[in-house]
């Protein structure tokens, strides 16, 4: 007996205990998204965050004279012990509330003599230096009600959708009621065993004088609504997003603090958008999947103003693959690598009308330097070429020799140069190739950069979280939204200008929104991967169709499933935003050209097309290749190039 009493825990460290407590992911308007915890999902509350319910409740079913005894009922123990010896087996238990702490924190749970003399003597101890409203604080946060929760906020959330605190008379009842056998008794698993258990906690309370019968009738007639979704937060909303938080979070707390030590996360996800995102991708891979041989799906979106990311779908389903196409996944961007080629030229002092020409052509894959491929005849999209075209008709088009006349204009190292800057963090092969995005990239690297042009040429890092306290409500980190200005902000809006084309006249006809809107599309050879990134100036969003094994899709192209995406998703998540347009690029002089010869126009030139320019770039001659006074304007041509930009085509 003494070696038991001096051998006993310090009651003292109580003052110090602090229960392991799940951390709680929370949407950019303070929903809860997930909760992170190793072995108990527990949140823990002060005795004011309990329902009066709550307290009169525990009190009756558990330990009817908590208020009188000092850690022990020795009637209680009588009674107990006779009832087992009627009965013949276990059927009540004579341990106070003082005496379950004291066994659940300091004591192991094998049933021997020596643990119950333990027990009683640290419930003794805890009574001489607590107060009673003291130890039903931490009774309430520890035991456990169910379901991996623990403590009776966690579990009022798990099967009510309420604070412990909100509790009716009706759900205290049938949650105490639990406390006795929590996996026996949960209304999940049985809920007429959960009513009988209601009942006897009901009856008590009458008995005990905290409420009267006409109260507990009332309470038990009440109907309890239960959430059973409300178990499965972890997986049931944004699971790839969930996921990707608590792999950042670990990076910078560690496994301990994130999953016991009960912080608050504020994350950035928009739960409108994030619901779009999943609804829209759902519906496409179960409607046109199978038709089009394509079987996997990403979708990432971010507000290009402070990097937060508002939706991210990493893929078709969580539960089968963990893998992560948005971040984790590197892929052929195809022609949605462009825009950094074009960006570069108009740093350069290229213009939206500058001509370039579209005609079978033999390059060089690498140029200046020993080539062991030889020659490089690329061809476009639809097997046509047009001639010669302005640089805006090449992008919205996605014309392919083009753009790779135009990055030799440039330079390599400027393309690279500006994809860099732009945020693309993946090596770049440095071939004439790479503007038909050849190199292998992210895509949050791809819609990080987009964000640039969204965003007036300034660069915010993307993140998935903006702040985070501590289980005390200390704020122990804040995101700080810091912007680089990467591109000039004319360049950006000569850029937007440019793109807007996508969607009004070129491969990204059917993604066109209501609302100002830009936008590159690209796929990759065979079709194995098909991309659109698009943006408005509140969200830039990036889509990805395909599959993990490479095969190729049917046709995807042509019936543009990733616009018709990413419209349905932009449609959905921008619903309560402001329609918002972009600025106007400055300094544009508008010309009418000859195609032919890229000069200002004459009455005689067969193909002429209305092109911008900047100052440097202005044609001033007028062309001297039509100067026949008796040559007709070619206009059926003219009406059919000008329609042809008008047109539906794919790339």
């Amino acid at each position: 007996m003494l070696q038991i009493i001096t051998s006993l825990p310090n009651v003292e460290t109580l003052n110090y205990y602090t229960p392991s407590e799940a951390s709680v992911l929370l949407s950019q308007d303070g929903k809860i998204i997930a909760r992170f915890h190793e072995e108990e999902n527990r949140r823990v509350v002060p005795y004011s965050s309990f329902s009066p319910y709550l307290i009169k409740a525990v009190v009756s079913v558990e330990d009817e004279r908590f208020y009188t005894h000092h850690g022990i009922d020795l009637w209680g123990i009588l009674r107990a012990t006779f009832k087992n010896l009627l009965y013949g087996r276990f059927v009540e238990g004579g341990s106070t509330i003082t005496q379950q702490l004291a066994r659940n924190l300091f004591l192991t749970r094998r049933k021997t003599f020596g643990r119950k003399l333990a027990e009683i003597a640290l419930a003794l101890q805890i009574e001489r230096r607590f107060t009673k409203e003291e130890i039903l604080e931490y009774y309430l946060n520890q035991i456990y009600l169910g379901h991996n929760t623990y403590g009776v906020e966690a579990a009022s959330d798990a099967y009510f959708n309420k604070h412990a605190k909100d509790l009716s008379l009706a759900e205290a009842a049938m949650l105490m009621g639990i406390v006795e056998g929590p996996e026996l008794y949960t209304p999940y698993r049985n809920f007429e065993q959960a009513k009988a258990r209601q009942k006897i906690v009901l009856t008590k309370m009458v008995q005990l004088g905290f409420i009267n019968l006409e109260d507990a009738k009332n309470a038990y007639k009440e109907q309890i609504l239960l959430y059973p979704e409300n178990l499965k937060r972890y997986g049931q909303m944004a699971p790839y997003f969930v996921s990707y938080v608590w792999g950042e979070l670990i990076k910078k707390f560690g496994e301990e603090a994130v999953n016991k030590g009960g912080l608050r996360v504020c994350t950035t996800l928009d739960i409108t958008a994030q619901i779009a995102a999943e609804d829209t991708i759902r519906k496409f891979i179960n409607e046109e999947g199978k038709k089009y041989n394509f079987s996997q799906s990403a979708l990432l979106a971010i507000d290009p103003r402070n990097g937060y990311i508002r939706a991210m779908v990493g893929g078709v389903d969580f539960i089968k693959s963990q893998f992560n196409r948005a971040i984790q996944m590197k892929r052929q961007p195809g022609s949605a690598f462009k825009p950094f080629v074009y960006a570069a030229a108009v740093e350069q002092g290229y213009s939206p009308g500058t001509i370039l020409p579209d005609k079978p052509t033999t390059f060089d894959v690498y140029p200046n330097r020993w080539n062991p491929f030889g020659k490089w005849e690329p061809k476009n999209f639809d097997r046509k070429f047009r001639g010669n075209v302005t640089m805006r008709f090449a992008l919205e088009k996605s014309l392919n020799i083009p753009s790779i006349k135009l990055l030799e204009k440039v330079g390599i190292e400027s393309a690279i140069s500006v994809a860099k800057r732009l945020g693309i963090t993946s090596r770049i092969e440095p071939g004439l190739a790479l503007t038909l995005g050849v190199s292998d990239v992210s895509m949050l690297e791809m819609v990080s950069a987009y964000g640039v042009f969204a965003n007036q040429g300034v660069r915010v890092e993307p993140t998935p979280i903006y702040k985070i306290a501590n289980r005390d409500g200390v704020v122990i980190y804040e995101h700080q939204v810091k912007g680089e200005k990467v591109l000039e902000e004319n360049v950006a809006a000569v850029m937007v200008d440019m793109m807007k084309g996508v969607l009004a006249r070129g491969t990204g006809y059917q993604g066109r929104l209501n609302r100002p809107a830009a936008a590159k599309t690209g796929t990759t050879e065979e079709f194995k991967d098909a991309w659109i990134i698009g943006y408005t100036p509140q969200l830039v969003a990036g889509v990805w169709v395909g599959n993990d094994d490479n095969r190729n899709m049917k046709g995807v192209a042509e019936v543009a499933v990733g616009p018709r995406i990413f419209k349905e998703f932009m449609t959905q998540a921008l619903v309560n935003e402001q329609a918002l347009d972009f600025p106007a690029p400055s300094g544009y002089l508008n010309a009418r050209i000859c195609l032919s010869s890229g000069l200002l126009a004459n009455s005689h030139c067969p193909k002429i097309v209305n092109a911008q320019f900047f100052e440097k770039d202005y044609p001033v001659s007028e062309c001297f290749i039509h100067p026949k006074a008796g040559e007709q304007n070619d206009e059926e041509d003219e009406d059919s190039f000008n329609s042809e930009e008008s047109g539906q085509t794919t790339e």
